[in-house]
């Protein structure tokens, strides 16, 4: 059940990309419910998803790149 919910993580985050506000909310929201290595895999995953979303950027701050 965990990896099911890092995958609907990616799959929210993706959807609500367009807005920054929406997008720091839901990663705060994923930071609650995932576990340790999910967040590492998370983190991973956000460096290149945001790649050339810079507005997005900010966002980092908040998993602690």
């Amino acid at each position: 059940m965990a990896r099911a919910m890092f995958e609907y993580t990616k799959t929210v985050l993706k959807k609500v990309s367009f807005n920054t506000e929406l997008f720091c909310l839901e990663l705060k929201k994923a930071i609650k419910t995932l576990q340790p290595c999910e967040i590492d895999e998370l983190r991973i995953w956000l460096t290149s998803y945001i790649h050339g979303k810079p507005e997005l950027n900010s966002c980092l701050l908040l998993i602690g790149k």
